[in-house]
């Protein structure tokens, strides 16, 4: 009523809000938001990087193992999986606010709705241009508009860098890529993909960047890659549960690199693969998968810019923006392996 929104002022001055999130849907938040639950692996880093952690009171269960190296993570009470969130369990928390990048908006609405707990779709694609846009509604939420500002500021001046020198590439001389997740072989990055928007960044032509994908990926066959004949191969890790994901990460040691030779020489055999001009020069990589979209789609660019183009970015240093990301807006010191071979 017209009375308890002016008492609502009155206690919060900024309060109301509305918001329009990523599902075009308008949200009115009445107070300070004090406790959050995160429920798609897109929405964490952007909370770590607004120094929102504090209010997450239950983490997905993956993540809390994957982001293992965040302080405070393992206290978290954990939410299931997921592909079997515990909506109980979230319910039981009464947070203020859920976050979610649901892509089927009605199925997170028919659990949440009837226990009148408020959410809000963000962070729903994996294009760097949608980035700013969810980072600010989150910000606003948080009240983290300052910090928000900054860290945008920040890494508009990374991709600044990277339009300015691929800007001068010819299209004809722009270097063919063929990019697919490690635990799926034959499913290419296609056009809705967060590779397909950092290999373009880049500088790079994605092979298969005309196909569509289920959502992000389209299945392609041996014969397809060989034809269009890329002249390098990017293969992605899932940020939990794939096998190769072993490989690489926060905890993983400088000798873990034999393994990650032992794959490239792997994939590098397939057929399909290893009569491209990529694996004939050996120009195969392994990439992390946070790094192709969100929140360090925009360093993954500047990795895939160093092995793409390594006389045009020879002073750029990938490994230093990357722990400028860890140490200066994570909060936690830099190591692991997140790329290979290093390209610094």
């Amino acid at each position: 009523s017209a009375d308890q929104l002016q008492v609502i002022k009155h206690i919060h001055e900024k309060y109301p809000i509305n918001i329009t999130d990523s599902a075009n849907r308008t949200i009115t938040i009445y107070k300070p938001v004090k406790t959050i639950v995160p429920m798609s692996w897109s929405n964490y880093e952007p909370i770590f990087v607004l120094e929102g952690f504090d209010k997450v009171v239950g983490v997905r269960t993956d993540l809390r193992d994957a982001y293992s190296w965040i302080p405070e993570m393992s206290k978290k009470t954990t939410i299931g999986g997921t592909q079997e969130l515990d909506y109980e369990k979230v319910i039981e928390l009464k947070p203020d606010l859920v976050i979610s990048a649901a892509s089927k908006v009605d199925n997170i609405g028919s659990k949440l709705d009837p226990a009148g707990i408020a959410y809000i779709i963000i962070f729903r694609t994996l294009n760097q241009d949608t980035y700013d846009n969810d980072m600010r509604i989150l910000a606003k939420i948080l009240e983290k508009e300052e910090r928000a500002n900054e860290f945008l500021t920040w890494k508009q001046s990374c991709l600044d860098l990277l339009q300015e020198r691929t800007a001068e590439i010819k299209l004809s001389d722009r270097i063919r890529v063929y990019s697919e997740s490690a635990d799926l072989p034959f499913y290419a990055a296609a056009n809705t993909s967060g590779t397909n928007d950092i290999i373009l960044k880049a500088g790079g032509m994605n092979i298969a960047g005309g196909l569509a994908g289920k959502p992000y990926l389209a299945e392609v066959e041996p014969e397809w890659v060989l034809k269009e004949n890329p002249e390098t191969i990017v293969i992605t890790t899932a940020l939990a549960g794939a096998p190769v994901e072993a490989y690489l990460g926060y905890s993983v040691a400088s000798n873990a690199s034999k393994n990650l030779d032992d794959f490239i020489l792997t994939t590098r055999n397939r057929t399909g693969l290893k009569d491209t001009n990529a694996a004939k020069e050996g120009k195969i990589y392994v990439l992390e998968g946070t790094y192709t979209g969100f929140g360090r789609g925009f360093i993954g660019g500047y990795y895939l810019a160093k092995w793409f183009y390594p006389e045009i970015f020879k002073d750029l240093d990938p490994e230093a923006i990357n722990k400028e990301y860890f140490e200066k807006w994570l909060g936690v010191p830099y190591k692991g392996i997140w790329a290979y071979p290093q390209a610094s």
